[in-house]
């Protein structure tokens, strides 16, 4: 290894993780013309820019208390090997990227090792300490040296701590520039140019988790909505982690839903998509984006719910609800997600296209705030760290010296 590379570890445990991990990486790669060199844990996207994952990122592809506590032993070894591949990596910078729960207790891990501060610890998407457990904010100041947020409102949580807090933008919030045309869209799905259907697309979640819940309510959904519309068009976009899991379901279905993967069939199915059913997360943003009309829905076992209503200190899920403090995308989570009620608010707009561009319209505010104060998130990112990684640097030569 050239003398002038520097090392980075880098963590991500989920795909949206893993897309914006994709990015920082492909930026800082480009600031530092190639002089640099990653190890760590992340997915499909990661692994073109040159990662070799620790083990299968979607090993950790786990939400809800009863569901973690399911998994406890290997999340526990997985975090063990994390820490030991880091401390054995040497790393300038350590840069981990939302899944808080595990991430941060390997940050606060790695710290413990590196008390004189020699390994800048840096984290990328701020855990929701404005919805619950507002106490993770000061905590995390006694360990983390730098926090990148994706929200507007969320740096002055941490800073209040001591934390230096940067705000670099939601990249969710900016339409792909490689976004097709409808005509282009149509063709790349197989589908004729010039449709006479309208088309709904479920999207139920990128975890094993979420699939395993959210499926069989999009599936009664769809009973309730098919007989209503004629000539409906089904798109299920998806993601590697669990592709085959949800085609052998929904091959099960009577009906015909065609299953998309990849980003690119995503794309083209936001494209042409009148009317979105969805899973909470960071595809409400991408469909706001898209200028797809969604409806966005959440289900938790009992227990995680219990909990959760006592813990929350918000009123809505979505992202861009969460901005504009009301509901322009339509919530159905916990006890409201049946399927009922789903189907009668996904049949309002796809009979009623003045709704729709009211929706879109109303989130044109959010999207604006969320694109970040350069609107370009990963190069925000990657210049803090460049940074970072310079003084980390300097540091190592002192001190040698």
């Amino acid at each position: 290894m050239n003398s002038d590379t520097v090392k980075v570890f880098v963590f991500a445990g989920e795909p949206s993780g893993d897309q914006l991990g994709a990015a920082v990486m492909k930026d800082l790669a480009g600031k530092l013309n190639g002089r640099i060199l990653f190890a760590g844990v992340g997915g499909p996207a990661m692994e073109d820019q040159g990662l070799q994952s620790l083990f299968p990122m979607h090993d950790l592809s786990v939400m809800g208390l009863v569901e973690v506590l399911g998994h406890l032993p290997r999340l526990t070894r997985r975090m063990q090997e994390t820490i030991d591949a880091a401390v054995s990596f040497q790393p300038d910078l350590f840069l981990s990227i939302d899944s808080p729960s595990f991430s941060l207790r390997v940050a606060e891990r790695l710290r413990k090792r590196h008390p004189d501060g020699s390994l800048p610890l840096v984290h990328l998407v701020a855990p929701s300490v404005w919805a619950w457990k507002a106490w993770r904010a000061k905590a995390m100041a006694g360990y983390l040296d730098h926090l990148l947020t994706l929200l507007p409102f969320e740096p002055p949580y941490f800073q209040r701590h001591g934390l230096p807090a940067t705000f670099v933008g939601h990249p969710a919030a900016h339409l792909s520039a490689d976004a097709p045309t409808k005509a282009a869209a149509m063709r790349t799905l197989g589908l004729a140019e010039e449709p006479n259907f309208p088309v709904l697309c479920l999207l139920p979640g990128s975890r094993r988790m979420e699939i395993a819940r959210l499926l069989p309510l999009f599936k009664q959904t769809l009973g309730f909505v098919l007989p209503e519309v004629a000539n409906l068009k089904v798109l299920l976009p998806t993601v590697p982690a669990v592709s085959s899991h949800v085609r052998e379901e929904v091959a099960k279905w009577p009906w015909q839903v065609t299953v998309l993967d990849g980003d690119q069939l995503k794309r083209a199915a936001f494209t042409i998509s009148d009317v979105a059913l969805a899973a909470s997360g960071t595809v409400a943003v991408e469909l706001a984006a898209a200028k797809v009309p969604a409806i966005i829905t959440y289900k938790v076992n009992a227990v995680s719910a219990f909990f959760a209503r006592r813990m929350l200190k918000v009123r809505y899920v979505s992202l861009v609800n969460l901005i504009m403090e009301r509901e322009i995308q339509p919530e159905f989570i916990q006890d409201r997600a049946r399927p009922d009620l789903l189907a009668s608010a996904i049949l309002q707009y796809l009979g009623d296209g003045s709704a729709c561009a009211r929706q879109i319209a109303a989130l044109e505010p959010a999207l604006a705030l969320m694109q970040g104060p350069t609107g370009n998130p990963a190069g925000l990112a990657g210049e803090v760290l460049q940074k970072l990684l310079g003084e980390s640097v300097e540091k190592k030569r002192l001190h040698i010296g």
